[in-house]
């Protein structure tokens, strides 16, 4: 375990922001994980993971703990399903491709996610139907201060629309080891009623799709609209998909009839943030090399050397033009620093 000083981040986030750690120390396995929370040079502690949704504002004046924690095991099998555990260093779209090969089946709509796995359980992570909720068993953790060994089951995270217990009363407090999914190895629960995925299959002339076909469906889906971190500075989806009550919905119906919505419940209602971005008018729009992309307005990018606080400052003037416009708040999915 080597410690750092005014360590470069700009290769740790998917946003690729200049940005320097006062302290920087990246652990490869759990003895290592505690001997720098034991020897932390600062009283703030930054946790790093895959740096994928996260906007850094400025430098980090403080002790950045970068998870490198890999490895992949299967912990038990039956004939129909399989429970695999995954340590949080693991790269997800990585780990997805691995299960995808082994036929496990549950996460292929979560192919092409950025990011760790660690930091999947944080954000309950989602897309094209699936939560990371949906398969997920366990997850192994280090507390903070004691640096005791706990595991959170799938109740004890409170899972929620790309929350969790780790955003909440146990923010700050633990760091995720490793995360155990209980996959399906027959059988599979398939999930294709999104349109753009039952589009892709049909012109590839598949009517029973294995969950590779499934897979690569969403990976051509997400290449097609989402930009690659390596060549454009981006963290995914910026803004989540707000979802409102009843009263608020019905007022933006009338104003918006044309709007797409999605049915939560029969007293909440989502609206896709990107159809709100775009009638804001910011869809393709730059502001120096700070942008929205052409193809996915809830996708923030940088063009090569815009800062963090350029970047925060489009989505505030994005979140103000689209209240004042729909009457809708739109919330941040990344996290900013």
């Amino acid at each position: 375990m080597r410690i750092e000083e005014n360590k470069s981040l700009k290769n740790y986030n998917t946003f690729g922001i200049a940005s320097n750690a006062r302290y920087f120390v990246s652990v490869n396995t759990i003895e290592e994980l505690k001997q720098a929370l034991s020897e932390k040079l600062s009283e703030d502690l930054f946790i790093l993971g895959g740096g994928s949704n996260m906007l850094l504002t400025g430098d980090l004046s403080t002790f950045v703990l970068h998870i490198n924690l890999k490895g992949i095991e299967i912990l038990q099998e039956t004939e129909t399903e399989v429970l695999v555990k995954a340590m949080a260093g693991e790269n997800w779209h990585e780990f997805v491709q691995y299960c995808i090969a082994k036929d496990f089946g549950g996460l292929e709509n979560l192919s092409l996610i950025p990011g760790n796995v660690g930091t999947g359980p944080i954000q309950n992570i989602g897309a094209y139907g699936v939560e990371l909720k949906d398969t997920f068993y366990s997850c192994n953790t280090v507390e903070i201060e004691t640096l005791k060994e706990r595991e959170f089951t799938k109740t004890d995270c409170a899972f929620d629309y790309r929350n969790s217990i780790f955003k909440n009363e146990a923010k700050g407090k633990y760091i995720i080891t490793s995360v155990n999914f209980r996959l399906t190895k027959k059988d599979h629960k398939t999930r294709i009623s999104y349109g753009d995925i039952q589009k892709n299959l049909a012109e590839k002339n598949i009517e029973t799709p294995t969950i590779k076909d499934i897979s690569e469906a969403v990976i051509a889906i997400r290449q097609s609209k989402l930009p690659d971190p390596k060549v454009l500075g981006n963290s995914g989806s910026f803004f989540k998909n707000p979802v409102v009550d009843s009263e608020t919905f019905q007022n933006f119906r009338r104003n918006f009839p044309e709007a797409p919505f999605f049915e939560v419940s029969p007293t909440e209602f989502k609206i896709p943030a990107g159809w709100l971005i775009e009638k804001a008018g910011f869809k393709g729009q730059r502001f120096g090399d700070a942008g929205v992309h052409k193809n996915q307005a809830l996708v923030l990018v940088n063009y090569g050397n815009a800062t963090g606080k350029e970047i925060w400052q489009l989505a505030m003037d994005i979140q103000k033009k689209v209240k004042e416009i729909t009457g809708i708040y739109i919330e941040p999915e990344v996290n900013v620093f």
